[in-house]
C-alpha cells in the first residue's frame, strides 16, 4: 500500500510522509521505528481523552475509570483493526503474531499527525475514530470489589501481575486473593487482567452471599 493510500485510511494527509512511515514500521523491520512514537502518542492520547471527559463532568474516579476503558489496548486494537492499520504495519520476516503491535499503531500514528500538524489534527483524528460512547457503561470490577471487601471491613486486596508473555506478545497473568481463595486474570494488558480477576472475585462473593 502507498503512503497516499495509508493517508486516505488515516484520514490525514502527512507534509512530512517519513513521520507516517516511521509511525508504521516495527522494530523488527528498521532502526527508525514508531517505539518512539507510540510512546509520545500514548501520552497525547491520554491528555485529549482527559480533556474531553474533563470537560464532561463526572467525579474524579469515573473520569478516571473510563479514561482507562478508552485508551487501554483492548479498547484500542479493534479501532486500529477498522482503520486497516494492522495491514499497514511494516513487520520483520518473523514477526507476525504480536498483538501488542496493532493498539500501539494507533498511539504512534496519533503522535504522528501531532508531530506533522499539531494538537488541532490530533484530536480531529482521534475525535473522528474514536467512539467515546462506548465506554459509558464500563465495569469497575476492582472498584467494587474493594468496595465489598471494606463494607466487611477488609483491607484493599492485593494484585500480583506477572508477565507471562513475550516481549513481542505480552500476556499478562494477575492474581488477586480473597476470603483465602486465589483468583486470577489473563489479557493483553495489566488492567484488563486486574479487572478480570476481581470479577472472578466478585462472582464468588456474591455466590457465598446467595447461600
Amino acid at each position: 500500500m502507498t503512503v497516499s493510500e495509508a493517508e486516505k485510511v488515516i484520514g490525514y494527509t502527512f507534509r512530512d510522509k517519513q513521520l507516517l512511515k516511521r509511525a508504521l514500521t516495527l522494530s523488527s523491520a528498521s532502526d527508525d521505528n514508531n517505539e518512539k512514537l507510540e510512546f509520545f502518542g500514548d501520552a497525547i492520547l491520554e491528555f485529549i481523552v482527559s480533556e474531553k471527559l474533563f470537560s464532561e463532568g463526572g467525579s474524579e474516579g469515573a473520569l478516571t475509570d473510563k479514561r482507562k476503558a478508552i485508551v487501554a489496548d483492548s479498547a484500542l486494537a479493534p479501532v486500529s483493526v477498522k482503520l486497516g492499520l494492522d495491514k499497514l504495519l511494516v513487520r520483520g520476516k518473523n514477526d507476525l503474531n504480536n498483538k501488542k503491535a496493532v493498539p500501539s499503531a494507533y498511539e504512534a500514528v496519533t503522535a504522528a499527525i501531532y508531530l506533522d500538524g499539531g494538537m488541532s489534527a490530533a484530536k480531529k483524528f482521534v475525535f473522528e475514530t474514536l467512539d467515546f460512547s462506548e465506554f459509558g457503561k464500563a465495569e469497575n470490577y476492582k472498584g467494587r470489589l474493594q468496595e465489598a471487601l471494606q463494607a466487611e471491613g477488609l483491607p484493599c486486596p492485593e494484585y500480583i501481575r506477572e508477565d507471562i508473555g513475550t516481549p513481542q506478545n505480552h500476556e499478562f497473568l494477575v492474581k488477586v486473593t480473597v476470603f483465602g481463595k486465589t483468583f486470577e486474570g489473563k489479557a493483553d494488558n495489566s488492567k484488563t487482567a486486574e479487572q478480570l480477576a476481581a470479577k472472578s472475585a466478585l462472582e464468588y462473593i456474591n455466590k457465598e452471599k446467595l447461600k
